[in-house]
């Protein structure tokens, strides 16, 4: 026996049709009411942008994309968003973004900047395995190591933050002397932060995609899905912006940039 889904009520998508219904933005679990008669929804969920990190001298990595997961799913009366990891002055990793989810769509938070110089991995549907490393994404993409490009890229060790849907961050500088200029955070859909630079001659952070790094270190902004983020000043990196950015790195116990917070879109 056979069935269609065109004449199957739990298949339907009317009266509304498929446009954008809810955006839902309060970090942490909360409640939400689809209307009766909507079965199923279609989501789009990016969850929260890594921390970047800092170091006691030289400058640390910039701070992985929120993942981001889009499909069909049950109607669920709760939604969980992720919280970008918060930057600090203390030297050692960022702190990683957390989650998102709705129904059996989800999304993981991105890695904080690593402890050392290396960028934090982007996130696929769950938080990174490990500091530069992506998880296999929602999508079955596969998991990115540092330095390559995947739908969620690996942080940058010893380079920019790569390329893909939701990208890491670039690597900061080590080296405390001489000219050093740090590296970018990576290109894509929710960008990682930019490593940051701290030397005793000219020293400039790394770009995010939506700042500038700073002389004397700061690492700049990854653009979030929603927003950009806020720029680096001194040695402090710049916020990722909402929807999953990463936060730039800081120099030489500046404060680190903080990740930009997660976002659900419900369709129906």
């Amino acid at each position: 026996m056979s069935a269609s889904i065109y004449s199957n009520s739990s298949f339907t998508d009317t009266p509304y049709g498929l446009k954008l219904q809810q955006t839902i933005t309060a970090t942490g679990t909360t409640s939400v009411t689809i209307p009766a008669g909507i079965n199923r929804v279609y989501a789009i969920v990016i969850g929260g942008g890594g921390a970047g990190s800092t170091q006691t001298t030289g400058g640390g990595g910039g701070g992985g994309a929120g993942g981001y997961s889009a499909g069909w799913t049950y109607v669920s009366t709760s939604v969980t968003v992720g919280t970008g990891g918060t930057g600090t002055s203390t030297a050692g990793a960022g702190a990683n973004g957390t989650s998102s989810i709705y129904g059996m769509v989800m999304a993981g938070g991105g890695s904080g900047g690593q402890n050392g110089f290396g960028g934090g991995g982007a996130a696929g549907a769950t938080s990174p395995i490990n500091g530069i490393n992506a998880t296999v994404s929602y999508t079955g993409a596969p998991l990115s190591g540092g330095n390559s490009i995947g739908y969620a890229s690996g942080g940058g060790s010893g380079s920019t933050g790569g390329a893909g849907v939701s990208t890491g961050g670039g690597s900061g500088q080590a080296t405390t002397t001489g000219t050093q200029i740090s590296l970018a955070g990576g290109r894509g859909l929710i960008c990682g932060g930019g490593g940051a630079s701290g030397s005793v001659g000219t020293s400039t952070g790394g770009a995010g995609t939506s700042g500038s790094g700073i002389t004397f270190g700061g690492g700049g902004d990854g653009a979030g899905y929603t927003s950009n983020g806020s720029a680096a000043s001194a040695n402090n990196g710049g916020n990722g912006g909402t929807g999953g950015g990463g936060g730039g790195g800081a120099s030489t116990l500046g404060t680190a940039g903080s990740g930009g917070n997660g976002v659900v879109y419900l369709y129906y």
